[in-house]
This record gives structure tokens, sequence and C-alpha cells, in this order.
């Protein structure tokens, strides 16, 4: 079975036990990016469109490191508490992906980790060599 981990340079900031991106048979699997900044540890200011836009570059350095862009992407699960900040999040998710649509799961939940007010995981499709 061939499982192949991929890591960025912050993999271990947060010490979880969890790898940011698994390949296995031309699938990425993508853990949930939050909207903390990896090179500062905080969250931007700016409320849920900052923070979507930060959890979208967070999503974006993972699919890089994995060799993909963000065409490559089949899906995302996106998590807020509150569905009041779907308009936001949406507003960031289209001026991240263009013209590309994935498809897409807005989970409302509860009080996600670090405070933050977005994660972010996803699916893409990945070339075998």
């Amino acid at each position: 079975m061939d499982i192949r981990k991929v890591e960025t340079e912050y993999s271990v900031r947060d010490g979880g036990h969890y790898t940011p991106g698994i390949i296995y048979n031309g699938i990425l699997y993508v853990s949930g990016q939050l909207s903390i900044n990896p090179k500062t540890g905080k969250i931007p200011e700016g409320g849920v469109k900052a923070e979507a836009k930060q959890a979208l570059e967070n999503l974006d350095l993972v699919l890089k490191t994995a060799g993909v862009d963000k065409t490559a992407v089949l899906s995302c699960h996106v998590y807020l508490p509150d569905v009041k900040y779907w308009g936001e999040l949406n507003e960031a998710y289209a001026e991240y992906f263009g013209d590309h649509k994935p498809a897409r799961i807005v989970v409302p939940s509860n009080n996600l980790y670090g405070g933050c007010l977005v994660e972010i995981e996803a699916i893409a499709a990945v070339k075998e060599d």
C-alpha cells in the first residue's frame, strides 16, 4: 500500500497528531486547515472573510506542497460556528477558486480550535507518475 504523507514547513507547529495531507491512490486528503497564520501563530483580524482567506491560503500551501493547484480540488468541507457567516465565507471562497467550483458543504459547528471562525478540509486529485 503506497500512502504518502504531505508535510509542510509548518506541520509540527501545533503538535497535533495528524498530517496536513495524505496521498493515496491518486487522491490527496487535506486535513482541516484553520484560519491561523502559520508564520505568526495568530488569527487574522477582520472577521470571517479574513479568516476564510487565511484558511484557504493554508489549504493552498498543502496543495502546492503536494504538487497540485486549486483546480485539482474535488470537494471541500467548511466549518463555521454559525451559518450567519455563510455570505462572507462564500465571498472569500469564490475569490480563491474563481471559475473552479468544487463540491462543497458548509457545516455549522461549535467553537473551533483556538478560537478560529473557519476550518476547511479538502479532497483533491493528484496525477500519478
